[in-house]
Parts: structure tokens; C-alpha cells; sequence
């Protein structure tokens, strides 16, 4: 299968480290990033980029497990951490089941979407108290491919201050974390919320990482006609339909809040 063109991935680093640094200090003049960190390559990468940009002393680490929160993600998150070098001081573990609990009763029975996105809302509510009393910023994870197809939370994993990796795609993220250092079963591990048991991105999406970021490099980096990726690629139709159905659709995710104008300019 063909895969999407390589990069200079020494290049990238530091480019995206320069300019984090100067995002965070100079133009919001803040001290620090603050990270929820899952065990996944997303947050694994970002972490190690938020290290070089700042330095390890000014990084805090948060890992906010729930009951679907699999005992090996836990392991990676701390073997990335040592990997960063993150002082133990800077590293935090909440449980957010109870948080969720206490929705829960209050609220009544929650589908596995609603529990999910709220825990992924819960999690962001920490991160950002967390940020404040830092003086801090809240470092996203989210990748291109994700944003792109709306794979996130509204105001949970999506609600950040700056997305270092958002302009590379999930396959490109993989390439980046073993550049890093990365172990493999982290760089390569399947992309997963854990936000339910079971759940897979790719099995959200209907489709693989691999194929949506060919058909998403082909449209939105190159500028070829979805129309004429099935051709040019050798991909399904099936498939390419279903990107465009997912960026579509999540339009509204990547746009700040649509404001009615009753003024005249």
C-alpha cells in the first residue's frame, strides 16, 4: 500500500519544539504546559516535543485513568514519563470514576457515548484547573488525522490551548515517536479513547489510519478532487465517501461557535 511522503523528522522537531516554546512563554507568557498523558502515541509524542520545547522541570504530567483505562496504557504512561525524564513531583494520578459516578447518579443512566465524552469532558475540566493553578498551559494531543474526521470531544480532548502535533497526520505521529525513542509497542500501538470497553478508533471510523490519511494527504495536501481519489490511489470508493462523510459532518467541531450577526460592517 502506497503511505503518505516521509519528512525530515529532525527538522519537524525542531520547528514544532521553537515554536511551541515561543507560544507558550512569549506570546502567552506562561511557565508551563500541562499534558494528560494515556499510554497512546498521541500524548506519548506530544509529551516528548513539550519536553525539548520547555524543558522536563516545566511539564506537568497528568494521568486520569477510569474504570475502562486497561492496566498496560498505565504502564506506557509511565514508561513514556521516565522516558521523559518528568520529575515525580510534576506527575499526577486522578481517578475520575468517582467524578463520573457522581455524574451519573445525579444525572440517571448514561449511554457508553454519553459516558465517554463526559469523561473525556471531566478530564479536560482537570487538566484546565490544573493549567490555572500552574501558570500553565493546556498542550493538546490531537493529531491532523483527527481533526480532520472529528475523531475528538467537543470541549473534552478538543477543548486545548495549542496542538503541537495537529498539523501531522496519525501515521506520520507513529514515524515521529520512533525518531523520538519511542518503543514500538507504543509507537504502533492501535489508536484507542478507551472511553468504553472495547473501542478502537479504527473501528469507529470503519476504516484503517493507513488508508484514511492516503485518501486525506490526497485532498488536503496535493488538492485532488475526491471524485478522482479512488482512481488515483487504487482505494474503494467506500472509503474515500466515508472520509468526507466524517469531515463533513464534524465541521462544526474544528470552527469556534457560529456567531447570528445583527450588525452592519
Amino acid at each position: 500500500m502506497q503511505t503518505i511522503p516521509d519528512m525530515n523528522w529532525e527538522a519537524v522537531t525542531e520547528h514544532i519544539a521553537r515554536e511551541l516554546r515561543n507560544y507558550i512563554v512569549r506570546e502567552a507568557g506562561k511557565s508551563g504546559g500541562v499534558i494528560g498523558v494515556s499510554g497512546g502515541v498521541d500524548s506519548a509524542v506530544t509529551l516528548l516535543l513539550t519536553v525539548r520545547a520547555i524543558g522536563a522541570q516545566n511539564v506537568h504530567a497528568l494521568i486520569l485513568p477510569s474504570k475502562t483505562t486497561p492496566k498496560e496504557d498505565l504502564e506506557d504512561a509511565f514508561s513514556v514519563l521516565e522516558l521523559a525524564r518528568v520529575p515525580k513531583e510534576n506527575i499526577e494520578v486522578i481517578n475520575i470514576e468517582p467524578i463520573l459516578e457522581s455524574f451519573e447518579k445525579n444525572l440517571g443512566d448514561l449511554t457508553k457515548e454519553e459516558r465517554g465524552n463526559l469523561a473525556a469532558r471531566v478530564r479536560m475540566c482537570i487538566l484546565h484547573q490544573r493549567a490555572y493553578r500552574k501558570n500553565a498551559l493546556v498542550i493538546g494531543t490531537g493529531d491532523k488525522s483527527e481533526l480532520l474526521l472529528g475523531y475528538f470531544t467537543k470541549y473534552g480532548d478538543g477543548g486545548v490551548d495549542i496542538l503541537p502535533i495537529g498539523d501531522l497526520y496519525k501515521t506520520q505521529v507513529r514515524k515521529l515517536g520512533v525518531f523520538l525513542g519511542l518503543p514500538e509497542r507504543i509507537a504502533f500501538k492501535p489508536s484507542s479513547p478507551r472511553l468504553w470497553p472495547g473501542q478502537t478508533a479504527e473501528g469507529e471510523l470503519g476504516l484503517s489510519y493507513e488508508i484514511a490519511d492516503l485518501i486525506l494527504y490526497s485532498i488536503f495536501e496535493m488538492g485532488i478532487a475526491p471524485e478522482k481519489v479512488p482512481e488515483n490511489l487504487h482505494i474503494e470508493k467506500k472509503y474515500v465517501d466515508r472520509v468526507m462523510e466524517l469531515y463533513k459532518r464534524s465541521e462544526h467541531k474544528r470552527n469556534p461557535p457560529k456567531i447570528i450577526r445583527v450588525s452592519r460592517h
